[in-house]
C-alpha cells in the first residue's frame, strides 16, 4: 500500500508529468455547472411555490446546482481513473503500479479533493436550499451542525465528502495493483447517500425508484469516468492505449444498455407519459433522452473509427481523442441536466398515497397466503437483475466451453441455474414483495438467501468455469479477467476471509447482531439496509458454503475434517439462534409495523415467533445438504486416489507393493536371526 510494501526488486513509478488534460476537467465542470445552474434558473420559481419555502437568494439558488454540478464531474473523474488503473491498463510484472496505472490513481486523488470540497460546500448550501434562510445563515456553525442530521440530503452530502476525503487519502499512498479495484468499490460506493435521498427516496415506488437511481449513478459514473480516464491517458501517450479502448467500448456499451433501461424505469415512476411534453420534469427528460441518444451516436462511431485505427497502428490516437473530446462535452451537459432535472420537482401524484405506498412503495392486497405469495410479484431491480444476469452469464460460459469441445457438469449447470431461480424468488416474487412488512416472510426470504441459494451456487462451481472459459493472456500480453480472478483468489484479503472461523463468524455472527444486537429494529424501515441485509446474507452463505463445498478453488486448502467440523460446529448456533428469537418479548421494529396499518397483522409478537420457528426449522436443511456433499466429496477423493495409484502400479509393475512386501520380508529375517542368536 505504502513504499514500504515495496519488495527489493519493485519499482516505484516517478511522479507524473503534467498530460495537459486538466483543462479539460475544468472546461467540463464549468459546463456542467453552467448548463445546470441554468436550468434550474428556469424552474426554480416553480420549485419554491410547490415547496412552499421561502427564496433563500441567489448564491443558494444558483449555486447548489453549479456547485453539485462540479461535486458530479469530479466524481465520475476519480471513479474513472481507478477504472482505468484497475482494468484497462496492466501494473508491473511485480504487482506494483506502472507509470500509467500511477498517474491515473494520483489523477483520482486531486478529483477526489475537489468532490470532497463540493460536498462539504453543499452541506450548508442544501440546508439554506431546505429551510429558505440565506446561505449566510445556514453556514453558522450554530445553525449548521444542529441541523445536518436533521435534512436527509445534507446528511448525505456529509457522508459523501467523508467517503470522498478517504478516497482521496488512500489514493495518495497506494502503490500496489490489487488495491486498486478495492478503492473503486470503495469509490462507488461513495454515490450510494445520493442515491437513498431525493425524489427517487420518497413517495410510491420509492422501491423501484431507488433501485433504478443506484444502477442509473453508477453506469453512468463508469461510462462518463472511465471516458475522461481514457482521454487522459490517449493525451499523455499511455502504453497500451489500444487495449484501454476496447475494454473501455465494452464497459461502455453495457452501461449504456444499463443507462437507458434505468432511466426509463425511474422516469416511469416519477412522471406519467400524459405529462412528458406539457410539465418542465417532463420536457428535461425528453432532453436527457436526446443527451443520451447522442452519447450513444458517438459511441458507435467511436468503435467504428477510432477501436480499427488503433488496432492497426496502437500509436494512432488522434480520432480517439477527437471523438473523446466531443463526447465528454456531451456527457458534461447530460450530467448538468441531471442536476437541474434533480432540483425540478416532478408533477405532483394523481391521488394520495397509502401510508404503505409512503413506507413500503406499494400496497399489500392481504395477508400473506401460499397464492400471494407465489402469484403477487414485484421485481426487484437490484437482485432480480442479478439473477437473470448471473444466469445468463454462466449458460454463456457453458456454451463456450462446449463449442471448444469441453464437456462441464450438467448437476453443476442444474445447481446454478436452481441457486439463480431461489435469488429470484426471494427477492421478486411475493415473497421479496411481503418481505419489509411481514417479519415471518422477511425471515423465510432471509434464510434462503444464506441457506439454500448459496448451497446451490457455490455446487455450479462457478469460478472453475470461468477459469476454463477466459483464456489466458499470454506471456507478455496484459492481464485479463483470467488472471485478474486469480489474483484476487491468492490476495491476502481472500485469505483472510476463507479462514474457517471467519467465514463460520460471519455466516452465523451476522444473525445474532443483526436481529439479536438490535440493528434490524433500528433500520427496519430503511431501504438501504433491507438492500444491505440481502446483500450481507447472500454473500456470507456463499463465503461459508465455498469454504465447507470447496468446488472451486481457494486460497487455502482445509481438510475434509475440518470442514465437518465447521458445518457441526456452526449447527448448534444456528438452532441456538432460532429458540432465543422464539422465546423473545419484546417485537422487533415493532414501530415501523405498527405505523403501516395492516390490520390483518396484529399479532406482532407471534408473527416474530413464527420466524423465529422457520429459522429454526429451515436453517438445518441446507447444513445437511452440505454434509452429504461432503461426504460424497471425500468418498471421490478416496476413489481418485485409488485410481491413482492403481495407475502407478500399471505403470511400474507393482513396484511401490514389491518394495512394500520386501520390507517386511526383511523385517522378518532380522527377527528370526534375533531369535537364532540367542
Amino acid at each position: 500500500m505504502s513504499t514500504t510494501d515495496l519488495a527489493p526488486s519493485d519499482t516505484a513509478p516517478r511522479a507524473p508529468a503534467r498530460s495537459g488534460s486538466a483543462p479539460i476537467f475544468v472546461v467540463s465542470g464549468l459546463i456542467a455547472g453552467m448548463v445546470a445552474a441554468l436550468v434550474v434558473g428556469l424552474s426554480a420559481s416553480e420549485a419554491l411555490v410547490l415547496l412552499g419555502i421561502p427564496d433563500p437568494g441567489p448564491i443558494t439558488t444558483y449555486g447548489l446546482p453549479a456547485v453539485r454540478a462540479v461535486a458530479e464531474i469530479a466524481a465520475v473523474i476519480a471513479i474513472g481513473s481507478l477504472l482505468l488503473a484497475a482494468f484497462f491498463v496492466p501494473p508491473q510484472k511485480s504487482g506494483v503500479l506502472d507509470v500509467d496505472g500511477y498517474r491515473a490513481v494520483r489523477t483520482a486523488s486531486y478529483a477526489a479533493v475537489v468532490w470532497a470540497a463540493c460536498s462539504a460546500v453543499l452541506v450548508p448550501l442544501t440546508l439554506s436550499d431546505t429551510s429558505g434562510q440565506p446561505f449566510s445563515e445556514s453556514v453558522k456553525p450554530a445553525n449548521l451542525f444542529p441541523a445536518i442530521s436533521q435534512v436527509e440530503m445534507a446528511d448525505a452530502w456529509r457522508w459523501t465528502a467523508i467517503i470522498a476525503v478517504v478516497i482521496a487519502i488512500w489514493s495518495r499512498v497506494v502503490l500496489r495493483w490489487w488495491w486498486t479495484p478495492i478503492i473503486l468499490v470503495v469509490a462507488i460506493g461513495g454515490l450510494m447517500p445520493l442515491a437513498f435521498s431525493g425524489h427517487s427516496s420518497a413517495g410510491g415506488s420509492h422501491d423501484m425508484a431507488t433501485n433504478s437511481m443506484i444502477m442509473h449513478l453508477v453506469a453512468a459514473s463508469l461510462w462518463a469516468g472511465g471516458l475522461f480516464a481514457l482521454l487522459a491517458h490517449a493525451r499523455r501517450k499511455g502504453a497500451y492505449t489500444d487495449v484501454a479502448a476496447r475494454r473501455f467500448s465494452a464497459v461502455a456499451t453495457v452501461c449504456f444498455v444499463v443507462m437507458a433501461f434505468s432511466g426509463i424505469v425511474n422516469s416511469l415512476v416519477r412522471l406519467p407519459l400524459s405529462d412528458l411534453f406539457t410539465t418542465t420534469y417532463g420536457r428535461l427528460v425528453v432532453a436527457k433522452v436526446v443527451a443520451l441518444a447522442v452519447l450513444g451516436v458517438f459511441g458507435w462511431v467511436q468503435r467504428r473509427r477510432s477501436l480499427p485505427a488503433l488496432a492497426a497502428d496502437p500509436s494512432s490516437r488522434r480520432a480517439l481523442i477527437r471523438f473523446a473530446g466531443g463526447e465528454i462535452i456531451v456527457f458534461a451537459a447530460t450530467i448538468g441536466l441531471a442536476v437541474g432535472l434533480g432540483r425540478t420537482p416532478p408533477p405532483p401524484p394523481a391521488s394520495i398515497p397509502t401510508v404503505a405506498e409512503v413506507e413500503l412503495g406499494y400496497n399489500l392486497s392481504g395477508p400473506p397466503t401460499f397464492v400471494r405469495l407465489a402469484t403477487e410479484w414485484r421485481f426487484d431491480l437490484i437482485f432480480g437483475t442479478a439473477a437473470l444476469v448471473f444466469a445468463a452469464v454462466y449458460l454463456i460460459g457453458v456454451l463456450t466451453l462446449r463449442r471448444r469441445g469441453d464437456s462441464w457438469p450438467v448437476g453443476r449447470t442444474i445447481a446454478w441455474i436452481c441457486g439463480c431461480a431461489v435469488l429470484l424468488i426471494a427477492t421478486s416474487s411475493g415473497v421479496g414483495r411481503y418481505s419489509p412488512a411481514v417479519f415471518s416472510v422477511h425471515m423465510g426470504a432471509h434464510m434462503a438467501l444464506s441457506m439454500l441459494g448459496p448451497v446451490l451456487l457455490v455446487l455450479g462451481a462457478p469460478v472453475t468455469l470461468a477459469l476454463r472459459a477466459f483464456r489466458p493472456a499470454g506471456k507478455d500480453a496484459p492481464p485479463g479477467p483470467r488472471e485478474w480472478i486469480l489474483t484476487a483468489l491468492h490476495s491476502p484479503y481472500s485469505r483472510f476471509v476463507t479462514h474457517p472461523l471467519v467465514a463460520a463468524t460471519l455466516f452465523v455472527g451476522g444473525f445474532y447482531v443483526l436481529y439479536l444486537g438490535g440493528v434490524f429494529a433500528a433500520t427496519v424501515d430503511s431501504h438501504a439496509a433491507h438492500l444491505l441485509m440481502n446483500l450481507h446474507f447472500l454473500l456470507s452463505g456463499y463465503l461459508f458454503y465455498w469454504v465447507a463445498i470447496g468446488i472451486d478453488p481457494a486460497p487455502r486448502q482445509v481438510q475434509p475434517v475440518a470442514k465437518l467440523g465447521m458445518v457441526f460446529g456452526s449447527l448448534p448456533f444456528h438452532a441456538f439462534f432460532g429458540v432465543a428469537l422464539m422465546s423473545t418479548s419484546v417485537v422487533m421494529g415493532e414501530w415501523f409495523y405498527r405505523s403501516l396499518g395492516l390490520g390483518w397483522n396484529d399479532d406482532l409478537l407471534g408473527d416474530q415467533k413464527l420466524g423465529g420457528s422457520i429459522a429454526w426449522a429451515t436453517g438445518e436443511i441446507p447444513l445437511v445438504v452440505v454434509m452429504l456433499a461432503l461426504l460424497v466429496q471425500w468418498s471421490r477423493s478416496d476413489q481418485r486416489t485409488a485410481t491413482r495409484v492403481d495407475r502407478a502400479a500399471e505403470r511400474d509393475h507393482d513396484a511401490d507393493l514389491a518394495a512394500h512386501n520386501a520390507m517386511f520380508a526383511e523385517l522378518a529375517r532380522r527377527e528370526r536371526e534375533r531369535e537364532a542368536g540367542r
